[in-house]
């Protein structure tokens, strides 16, 4: 699964590294970021990208209660596509999540070891994810999303059985835009012209991490 990440980049990289316009909202970088929290992710809108905040954990359109999305942080790949709560946003409401990091949790002989898994040249990245639209019975709108999750690839299968899909940037507008049809056989074409995730690389980090209340420099530095 993934259940924490890093994006420490400012507003203007990150502008610029996911090609938005312009930006209204404000932005702090967190290194320690946790599921029901609030982070930018970007969405295709009439063949653009645009910035939103969304809420960690997604609430499908027609949960009647939005603690649902303290469950659904994550979505596998294989099966995303069947799941009630993920197979309509799939179709049509597919975002990147911005990161230059994600955290895993290794087992080792003295306890769960956490570590912080980055591209080697440390640059941020694209989760895949989905999001959807949910209104709470007052009316206000809450706009939240979930990261797919798919089979780790050498680079760090040994710390986990588990990690995001990060898409390659050639990948990042076909993740967007690319899925024209809603059967199961084109569905299952495009899930399958996903390329495998780049190479990444990894490192020790202190149990700073596995307190959400803790997010500042020293959650990425090594252990």
């Amino acid at each position: 699964m993934c259940g924490r990440y890093s994006l420490i980049i400012g507003m203007e990289q990150l502008v610029k590294r996911f090609g938005i316009g312009r930006v209204e909202n404000e932005w702090v970088p967190r290194y320690n970021v946790a599921p029901t929290q609030t982070m930018p992710v970007v969405i295709g809108q009439d063949g653009n990208r645009e910035l939103r905040m969304m809420l960690w954990g997604l609430i499908p359109f027609w949960a009647k209660d939005r603690s649902i999305g303290n469950r659904l942080i994550n979505a596998r790949v294989e099966t995303v596509a069947e799941k009630p709560a993920f197979k309509y946003a799939l179709r049509r409401r597919r975002c990147l999540v911005p990161a230059d990091g994600y955290y895993e949790w290794q087992k080792t002989n003295a306890g769960k070891q956490p570590m912080r898994i980055v591209r080697p040249d440390n640059a941020p990245f694209a989760l895949a994810g989905l999001w959807e639209q949910w209104q709470d019975p007052d009316g206000e709108l809450i706009f939240s999303y979930t990261i797919l999750t798919t089979a780790p690839n050498v680079s760090v299968k040994h710390i986990h059985d588990r990690m995001p899909l990060i898409l390659n940037p050639e990948q990042e507008d076909y993740w967007l835009f690319g899925l024209r049809g809603t059967t199961s056989v084109e569905i299952d074409a495009f899930l399958r012209n996903l390329s495998s995730p780049p190479e990444l690389t990894s490192y020790p980090v202190s149990n700073r991490v596995n307190n959400p209340r803790n997010d500042d420099p020293l959650c990425i530095m090594p252990a």
